[in-house]
């Protein structure tokens, strides 16, 4: 079997030779760590650790080349610089503070979506589904999916995550309250921008997955109320399913971190039907499974502190997951980029005990 044809048959709630044996990816200093302990030194990036470690996706699933979201994005720019850090203007708008050497969340400035009237210039100039560059060669795209036995997925964007990256939480939180027109406004256009796109790809190339992030938890919970979220994003999100699953799209893949189990019921609502990294300090993945039953798809949810803490931590979490893989519809991986805390030899320690996971049946 294929890797795509592993994916499809475990979330379809069949049974393949052994479960896709994926991962998320690893911060730039983790790859670094891992190159004074023996990693060789052409492995920099997500995909060539992957293809070193024998993994079979995320980071490389095939991705139609579709830009959904801003298009053209903003020129990072450096205002200032120091020894140790810098102020840029991101590719998003945004004025941040950023560490030199380290990957670590920007220290936001100034966001670059403040009133009304930025949002008509957004709008105009960088959120135009008919600008030039949208979409590439979807066909060849799929020529490389079937070739190398990876599934074709495709971005669904977001209507709350982007919104809040471009505004920020405080200034988004307060619009929701005090001008939900605009925000509906914000939403719809992000909503028709990405039924225009997806409308293109599909009536070209079949597509196996559509992914959506939207990061819009914390750690005990949602940044917006359960009800708003019904009211403003679901039917939205509706939409969107709805068109996919005319097309034979029917898994969903959610990414949010933090406590999810508010949301949960409600992307599941909508047609959003795997969540995904399933942190494990905020998210119980064996209670979603336990609430939702098969209907809701899982991906994630190993604890990325068991392979901190050493061997007998990674023991004892692949023997936690073991109930949840036999119910099946569930794959396992770590719950969100492997951290430096990690050591290499822990790291092939943990993959080498996936090994026997991903075949149990």
């Amino acid at each position: 079997m294929t890797t795509r044809d592993r994916l499809l048959t475990v979330f379809g709630g069949g049974q393949p030779d052994r479960l896709p044996n994926v991962e998320f990816g690893y911060w730039d200093e983790t790859l670094a760590r891992w190159r004074t302990e023996g990693l060789p030194a052409n492995v920099d990036s997500d995909a060539s650790a992957e293809r070193h470690f024998k993994l079979e996706g995320i980071t490389i699933f095939t991705e139609v080349p579709v830009i959904n979201g801003l298009h053209p994005r903003f020129p990072r720019i450096v205002l200032e610089e120091s020894d140790d850090r810098s102020i840029i203007r991101d590719e998003e708008g945004n004025i941040c503070e950023v560490l030199s050497e380290h990957s670590s969340m920007p220290r936001y400035v100034k966001f670059g979506l403040q009133n009304r009237e930025d949002w008509e210039r957004l709008k105009q100039e960088r959120l135009d589904p008919d600008a030039p560059g949208r979409i590439g060669d979807l066909r060849q795209a799929l020529v490389s999916a079937r070739e190398s036995g990876m599934p074709l997925f495709v971005h669904a964007g977001s209507l709350y995550g982007w919104l809040r990256n471009w505004m920020g939480v405080e200034a988004f939180s307060i619009a929701l309250m005090t001008d939900r027109e605009w925000v509906e406004e914000m939403m719809e256009h992000l909503t028709l921008l990405t039924l225009t796109l997806l409308e293109r790809v599909l009536s070209a190339v079949p597509l196996d997955i559509c992914w959506w992030w939207e990061d819009m938890c914390y750690n005990r919970g949602p940044l917006m109320s359960p009800r708003l979220f019904r009211e403003l994003m679901v039917p939205r999100y509706k939409r969107i399913t709805g068109l996919l699953r005319k097309h034979g799209v029917t898994t969903n893949v959610l990414d949010c971190d933090g406590s999810i189990h508010q949301l949960a019921p409600y992307w599941l609502e909508a047609g959003i039907n795997c969540m995904f990294p399933l942190e494990v300090a905020h998210t119980d993945a064996a209670q979603l499974r336990t609430e939702f039953g098969s209907r809701l798809l899982l991906l994630g949810g190993v604890d990325k502190r068991a392979l901190i803490a050493g061997k007998e931590g990674i023991d004892r979490e692949i023997e936690r997951l073991l109930p949840l893989v036999r119910q099946g519809r569930y794959i396992p991986c770590v719950d969100h980029r492997v951290p430096a805390d990690v050591s290499l030899e822990n790291y092939v320690y943990y993959l080498k005990k996936k090994e026997a996971l991903l075949t149990e049946k």
